[in-house]
């Protein structure tokens, strides 16, 4: 954690976009969003759960020009990039409409893999894209001087029913399954996950609500701000913190005991 920095030569972040996907819970608990665990073998994040999600690719900003409507491109590029990492891993179709089923989606997830971009699957499945049905929850931007570093979006959507099949992408994941926000927070807190930073934040701000309603509307009255993790000093030890104002209930943890990727 020493390499954080506050200088203005460093490393151009990498364009990455997540999405989190809520359910409602089966058994009539509180919404379960999706989660994955990532292979160890993954130079960013192995061995950590997160929620679906990667780069953006030239491909995503061009269908984004596309189809975006008066969404700004990057924010579009975003979502198409947070649509399909979504579907390649997960084999969950969000922000996608026409005949959308569980086989059709099967079918293709398994073109996507192949092709490696969204476009072609859309236009042999007669799908549209709804960028519109994806809600902006977070931007991160680390500043330090690891090789890699993510300028991420975050947005959450709505899948509804409980009664939905996920299979895990074996190539970069290891894991894939449903919990609550708290859920997954004692899961972490056991020991029988890892997350790194920005998710453990994420979940605790996801567990402050019970259904995707109510995070809906904390997220549409949150302005997005831009986080960037920063060190202080506090009673005499490092914590790695982040602002007071960007709507998440824990604002930093011992520098020692963050996991950042």
């Amino acid at each position: 954690m020493e390499d954080f920095d506050d200088a203005d030569d460093l490393p151009l972040a990498i364009p990455a976009a997540t999405l989190v996907v809520f359910r409602r819970d089966p058994a009539g608990g509180a919404a379960q969003v999706l989660l994955l665990e990532r292979s160890g073998a993954m130079r960013f994040a192995g061995g950590a759960t997160v929620f679906p999600g990667g780069r953006i690719d030239r491909a995503d900003y061009e269908l984004a020009e596309r189809v975006r409507s008066d969404l700004d491109l990057d924010d579009a590029a975003a979502r198409v990039a947070a649509i399909r990492e979504t579907l390649e891993e997960s084999g969950l179709a969000i922000g996608l409409v026409g005949n959308v089923t569980a086989e059709t989606a099967a079918t293709a997830r398994r073109m996507l893999i192949e092709q490696g971009t969204l476009a072609p699957v859309l236009e042999a499945f007669g799908w549209q894209l709804a960028l519109d049905r994806l809600t902006p929850f977070a931007r991160w931007l680390p500043k330090h001087r690891a090789p890699r570093v993510f300028d991420t979006r975050f947005y959450i959507a709505d899948l509804g029913t409980g009664a939905v099949d996920v299979a895990v992408d074996a190539t970069e994941n290891t894991h894939l399954f449903w919990a609550s926000a708290r859920e997954a927070l004692r899961l972490a807190e056991a020991g029988e996950i890892q997350v790194i930073f920005p998710t453990r934040r994420n979940l605790e701000r996801l567990a402050q609500f019970d259904d995707f309603a109510a995070c809906l509307e904390h997220a549409r009255a949150t302005p997005v701000v831009t986080i960037t993790p920063s060190v202080a000093v506090r009673d005499g030890a490092r914590w790695l913190t982040i602002p007071e104002d960007a709507g998440y209930p824990v604002h930093g943890e011992p520098i020692e005991s963050a996991m950042r990727g």
